[in-house]
């Protein structure tokens, strides 16, 4: 088939540093010529990937140095760019919400849309209702919740390459947090759950400038504690290592996470993961074996105690069953041939992956 993704543009494909869609569609872009598609990417310049790359932009745009610059006209360019080769593709996967969809009203059948972010949003409702034309892929079944009526046609968990990350048989003493620094993350949960258990805790975290104030106020004071170490915002070669000499990933969230990529990356490191019961995590995470889903700071003390009890090497491989690349690619190269094969996905077509 050829294929064509169609990246946001904030991150590199993959990131260098924080970053999850991007990630997730660098994963996938790969994988899918491994599978033997023709792929085209679009993305910034500095994407490193297997498919054919299309540059629309010079660099992604959170580490562009450039004072002024406009997001918005950036993607625009870029689908624009799409729009004009819409007919060298069979598919066009794009993984930037809505953004396309007035643009591609007329080839809506031969798209399928991942939304990968969270859609509680107050704005979102209408705009699904008035395009419902386009077939929408979850990253989880979670995620659907708010829009219940949307044009679902499968739901396609998340998947990593395997090989990026080497699994570890031991952890070395600490726990770890991993992602951002915000209130729905709740890194101060990870520091007062550490506490309660007498552990170290290690922070691998990136600031936005949304989250200073919150950073400043909250979660800074927290940090004298000699038994916490703020080690900043990572990318992927430390980001395995990270996780793999953890003795468990902390993930006390406070959101509809709508999937939770680093759950998957400890899994692939072999480290189990403490997570509350938010969001995806009951599909991603398999309580007793791949870790412990918990509800507060007390029942993820006692999982604490409970982790010589798991083992890191059945939890890399339920990763690797379950979230590798190739089975996330080989989710969607279903439902790619599923719309060739019916022709469109219109409303109320299911498809399953």
């Amino acid at each position: 088939m050829r294929i064509a993704q169609v990246s946001p543009l904030y991150e590199a494909v993959p990131p260098s540093l924080y970053g999850g869609t991007e990630r997730v569609v660098a994963h996938l872009t790969d994988a899918l010529v491994e599978l033997g598609h023709d792929v085209t990417l679009f993305a910034s310049a500095e994407a490193q990937t297997k498919a054919k790359l299309v540059a629309v932009r010079d660099q992604a745009i959170r580490l562009d140095p450039a004072p002024l610059k406009s997001d918005l006209a950036a993607h625009m360019s870029m689908l624009l760019e799409v729009r004009d080769r819409a007919d060298d593709f069979d598919i066009i996967h794009f993984h930037t919400d809505m953004l396309h969809f007035a643009l591609f009203a007329d080839l809506a059948d031969k798209t399928l849309t991942t939304l990968h972010g969270r859609l509680d949003l107050k704005d979102l409702p209408g705009l699904y209702r008035r395009y419902p034309e386009f077939g929408l892929i979850s990253i989880s079944d979670s995620q659907r919740k708010p829009l219940p009526y949307a044009n679902w046609v499968g739901t396609v968990l998340h998947g990593i390459h395997a090989d990026s990350y080497v699994h570890h048989p031991d952890g070395e003493g600490y726990l770890a947090f991993l992602g951002r620094i915000s209130p729905e993350k709740g890194p101060e949960r990870a520091i007062a759950i550490a506490r309660k258990v007498g552990r170290r805790l290690k922070i691998a975290a990136k600031v936005d400038q949304a989250d200073i104030g919150y950073f400043h106020s909250v979660v800074e004071p927290l940090l004298a504690d000699p038994m916490v170490e703020f080690v900043g915002e990572i990318g992927d070669q430390d980001k395995a290592k990270f996780l793999g000499r953890a003795d468990a990933l902390l993930f006390p969230i406070d959101w509809p996470e709508p999937f939770g990529l680093v759950m998957i990356e400890a899994m692939a490191a072999g480290a189990p993961v403490i997570a509350y019961d938010r969001g995806s995590v009951r599909e991603v995470i398999e309580d007793g074996l791949t870790g412990f889903i918990v509800n507060d700071e007390d029942e993820a003390a006692a999982a604490v105690a409970r982790l010589p009890s798991l083992s890191r090497r059945a939890i890399r491989d339920r990763f690797d069953l379950r979230f590798s690349a190739i089975a996330m690619a080989q989710r969607y190269q279903s439902l790619y041939r599923q719309m060739i094969e019916t022709g469109r996905v219109g409303l109320g077509l299911a498809l399953s992956a």
